[in-house]
């Protein structure tokens, strides 16, 4: 989705992965982090998140609405969010670029595989 309205880019995360509150809490505590809005689609109790993205879409990988009003998915939403933080701004421009986009995304595609197991893992260690 794109628009011609400047919007404040954004994060969408699903605050229940325990994996996923991690790795948002890590970001959220590095520079530039303030600049972002940060949200947690669990906690959105409506059918669409932003216009053009369903909460089920959103819960099922990583979105990122970039400050021009487009919405990102998958690894590459991943390297959006690394190029506004300055500590990973290099790795953002790395893999936004082909071939390395690529193989981030076959990487991201297999993590959301085994997240599931990952989850019944972390939930057992932490009963």
């Amino acid at each position: 989705m794109k628009t011609d309205i400047s919007v404040t880019p954004t994060v969408f995360f699903d605050g229940s992965c325990p994996i996923c509150r991690r790795e948002i809490a890590f970001y959220r505590r590095r520079e530039g982090s303030d600049k972002l809005s940060w949200v947690d689609v669990n906690q959105v109790s409506e059918f669409e998140v932003f216009p053009g993205l369903l909460k089920e879409q959103a819960l099922s990988q990583f979105h990122f609405l970039n400050g021009d009003g487009r919405i990102i998915s998958g690894s590459r939403a991943f390297a959006a969010l690394w190029l506004h933080l300055p500590q990973f701004t290099a790795l953002g421009r790395l893999f936004s670029v082909a071939p390395l986009d690529f193989v981030l995304e076959k990487f991201y595609r297999l993590f959301l595989h085994v997240r599931p197991f990952l989850h019944m893992l972390l939930r057992k260690e932490l009963n």
